[in-house]
């Protein structure tokens, strides 16, 4: 019997879905332990811009739209966590950005598992750090 996934995708957004939601999960995983950490349980929840700036209001006080909130709810050495990803606010992003939805929203879900692998991205110092990140966890997720 396969082992249970320790990672969890909940679509609060209608109309959008991840494809390849085991490999993800795999590599989601191997993220961790490359990392050195332990994962216990990770849920990603998928909602709409609203609904995250509602979290960003009522846990963190900031009153504007975002497309990641991060939640560390570990109490012990495994790690415990909660991602909520705005699927609009990405695909805005995106947009701006030039490049493709299905690359962002796959950028937005390592940065979250990498912010609770310890990296940080407030100061411009740590930017250039987590993006390396991002990018050597895209390349192979998508060689894959």
């Amino acid at each position: 019997m396969p082992s249970q996934s320790k990672v969890c995708f909940f679509f609060e957004t209608r109309g959008f879905s991840l494809e390849n939601r085991s490999i993800l999960k795999t590599q989601i995983e191997s993220l961790f332990k490359k990392e050195d950490k332990k994962l216990d349980s990770l849920n990603y929840v998928f909602c709409t811009d609203k609904r995250l700036l509602e979290i960003n209001r009522q846990y963190l006080q900031h009153d504007y739209y975002t497309d990641i909130i991060t939640f560390d709810l570990s109490a012990g050495p495994g790690t415990i966590g909660e991602i909520y990803i705005s699927v609009d606010r990405v695909r805005e992003n995106a947009r701006t950005l030039g490049v493709s939805f299905k690359a962002e929203i796959h950028r937005v879900i390592f940065h979250g598992a990498l912010h609770l692998c310890g990296y940080s991205d407030k100061k411009k110092s740590e930017q250039g750090l987590m993006r390396e990140r991002e990018d050597y966890w895209l390349s192979r997720y998508f060689t894959k």
